[in-house]
């Protein structure tokens, strides 16, 4: 997939960081798994400047983005518009993995 396809791919999904989008925030405590309390910590140390706690700040709201995870995996390793890419070296997959996890897990209690 060539970058401009991937860039009109994201952005048509609503992926692109520079929305002013926000999400009504969460409600009640987040059970998490292990796994989404490792990606909790992740998102804190990448994500969080950027979406606190997954709703709008820098980058869009991520707790109310219909974009399937593939597609916010895609966003994160490539970055688009002001979100940096964060390749493998500086996360994992695994970690990477985890992240989305805890952000899947942000998504269902935003429901």
């Amino acid at each position: 997939m060539t970058r401009t396809l991937l860039v009109l791919l994201l952005g048509s999904l609503g992926v692109a960081c520079g929305s002013g989008r926000q999400s009504a925030p969460l409600d009640g405590e987040l059970k998490l798994n292990a796994e989404q309390r490792q990606g909790q910590v992740l998102f804190h140390k990448f994500c969080h400047q950027c979406h606190p706690h997954g709703e709008a700040g820098l980058g869009p709201a991520i707790n109310t983005n219909p974009a399937p995870l593939v597609a916010v995996r895609l966003q994160v390793r490539a970055g688009l518009g002001a979100m940096p890419a964060f390749p493998d070296s500086l996360i994992p997959d695994r970690d990477l993995q985890q992240l989305l996890a805890f952000v899947d897990a942000q998504r269902e209690q935003s429901k």
